[in-house]
Parts: C-alpha cells; structure tokens; sequence
C-alpha cells in the first residue's frame, strides 16, 4: 500500500474535545485532550514522483494525486461533507484530501489531509485520521473515536432530543438546541453560567438545556448538588435555575462536611422546602435519574465540564464568546434551522473552496 506520509511522521491526536480544538482553531482545550498536532508538511516523495494537475497560482496546497484514493469508502464528497461540518465556519480555512487509502484492518481506512489558512504566513499542516467500518466514526493516531460522516452530529443530535430532559430555557422548539453539561463543583460551569445566559438572550430560537454531568471521581459533592437539582427541577424549570444559581455562588465552600447545609440554603434561596428537597435528593428514584444523565454525556462522548452541544457538535463552553456564536450560526446553516438572533450577531461562514475539494481532473 502507497503512503503519501513517506518516511516522514505526521501526528493527529482527534478525541472530542481535541478535535474541538483543532476545529475551533483554538490549540488546547482544558479536559479534552490534546488537539491535533501537526508536523510541518512534507512534499510526499511518492505523490510527487507522478504527475498530477498543477495547483493554481493562488492555491498554496499541493495537488493532490488520483493514486493515492485506492479505499472503496469514503468517498472524496463524503470525507469533505465531514471536514465542511468541522472546518467550513471558518472562512479563512483552506484544505486539501491528499489521500483515502486502505490499511491492513479490513474496513479501515486512511485519511490524510492538508490544511491551512488564507492568513499571511500561515504553514501547511497535515491531518490523519481513520474511518472505522461502520463509516459513522473515525479515530485519530492516539486518541478516542469520533463521529464521521456527511452529517456526522445527526445521531447525537437526535439522542439529546429524546433524552436530554433538564431543566431549560428558551424557545419550546427542539430545531436548535444547545444542551449544557455541567458539574456544580466544576469551578469553570460557574464562570461559563453568564455565557450560558448570554447565548439565552442572543438566540431566541434555541432550546437550551442544562444537564446535569457530576464528575464524581474529582468533585466529592458533586453527584449530591445534581441530585438536589433534579428535585428542584421536578418543582419548575425556574426553581431549578435559582436554585443552581445558589449552588454556584456558595460553590467554594461546597464540600462533604458542608454539602447538605449549602444545598439546603441554596433550595431556600429558591423559594423551595428544603426538607422536601433533602428527602427527594436522598431517595433511589433520583439517583436512577442522576445515573442516567451520567451514561447520556458518557455515551455521546461528553469528558469535560462545561460542554456544549450544538445540535449534537460538541465544543468546550469555555471558548472565547465571539467563536461559540460563530459555531452556533454555522450549525443552524448546516441544519437548515433559525436561529432568532439579531443580524448583527450573524456572519456568513462559507465552506472551504470548491478548488481546494476535488482531485485534479
């Protein structure tokens, strides 16, 4: 089997949060991962020992070679639906499919991309990732499996559709829907709260749900806060929300020897019998309620706090503002979907060049 990396390595690290980085253009992201590191680009000894159609003048990526597309899937069309998906709001990003091969692992296969920026003294980097046999999940060179595909969030989309049921804000209608998965001991879903709000306000059209997501191996009163919110919300939306507004200002002193006199102040605050909360937050009913908010943000891929879910895309909450409002425009783009905000707040974001998408003929 050819290879286009030829003697040279080229690293990709691709697990959710990662690839929020890379797609964001943000470098790190907190508790997910690594994002894709990438080694200068190589020209590929292989792909240019056979001719192929020069690139134009203003293209500032190689050609890429037709010998080098052996895999029967993914198609060129599918494997840049995905990358329009992850890259396209960015309007000064420019890629190139260098390669889709077949590997030794039956159904597996190889993609290698180009990618760089229409910025001045941008350098070209090089992306890998391997499309599993199922065709709806890849995995970058050591890290975690990821959703692929033309419409790669649809199925996490609609899961959160039918079991995302915190307590939420906004519009009624599930079309946009923007689902927060938090800790209350999580110092940063505290700063990430007036985001949260912002993004309320900003877009009238989205359902936006707060979903409970204790880290219960690092936030020792964590599950014990979720469980006294699932009780608050089972009074009203909005007792829920004063409610985690109290957790969330008293939350530096939130500990074992302290939880139960703070969850009891913070169910005062909003206007709740806090003995009632206490008895509820304590029974099995909750705690099957709490576990299954847990396996949701497990199954879907959730392993930071605060993330967002952007109709199934999942981003760090803690991105700067400007960024998170681009990728919830793009997104509702992508999905055909209003968003109710106000025309300052949109901006077109195309997707990548349609020179830069296709094999030279």
């Amino acid at each position: 089997m050819k290879s286009i990396r030829s003697g040279k390595k080229s690293v990709s690290r691709w697990g959710m949060a990662a690839m929020a980085a890379i797609l964001i253009g943000l470098g790190t992201s907190a508790a997910l991962g690594q994002a894709i590191s990438t080694a200068a680009t190589p020209a590929p000894s292989a792909a240019a020992a056979a001719p192929a159609a020069p690139a134009a003048p203003s293209d500032p990526l190689p050609a890429a070679n037709p010998a080098f597309f052996t895999a029967t899937t993914p198609t060129l069309d599918t494997v840049n639906s995905f990358l329009t998906q992850l890259w396209g709001y960015d309007s000064d990003r420019i890629w190139r499919v260098m390669a889709i091969q077949p590997t030794p692992a039956t159904g597996v296969s190889e993609v290698v991309v180009f990618v760089t920026s229409k910025k001045p003294d941008s350098k070209v980097q090089s992306a890998v990732f391997y499309v599993l046999p199922d065709g709806k999940h890849a995995v970058g060179e050591g890290s975690g499996v990821i959703p692929f595909g033309a419409k790669p969030y649809e199925d996490v989309r609609e899961l959160l559709k039918a079991q995302a049921n915190g307590a939420s804000r906004g519009a009624a209608g599930k079309d946009l829907e923007l689902v927060e998965f938090a800790d209350f001991q999580c110092p940063y879903c505290a700063q990430a709260q007036a985001t949260v709000d912002n993004i309320v306000k900003d877009f009238p059209d989205a359902h936006v749900v707060f979903q409970v997501f204790p880290l219960v191996n690092i936030h020792p009163s964590a599950l014990k806060a979720a469980e006294y919110g699932v009780c608050a919300q089972q009074q009203s939306d909005a007792a829920f929300f004063k409610y985690a507004a109290g957790v969330f200002d008293t939350q530096s002193g939130l500990a074992p020897a302290t939880e139960n006199t703070l969850l009891r102040a913070a169910a005062l605050r909003a206007g709740l019998n806090a003995d009632a909360i206490a008895a509820c937050a304590a029974s099995p009913a909750t705690k099957a309620i709490v576990d299954a908010d847990i396996k949701l943000a497990n199954d879907i891929g959730v392993n930071q706090t605060p993330t967002l879910s952007i109709n199934g895309r999942l981003v760090p909450l803690n991105i700067p503002y400007d960024t998170l409002k681009q990728l919830i425009v793009y997104q509702a783009k992508m999905d055909g979907v209003a968003t109710g905000a106000a025309a300052d707040i949109l901006a077109p974001a195309p997707p990548a060049p349609p020179a830069l998408k296709s094999l030279p003929q």
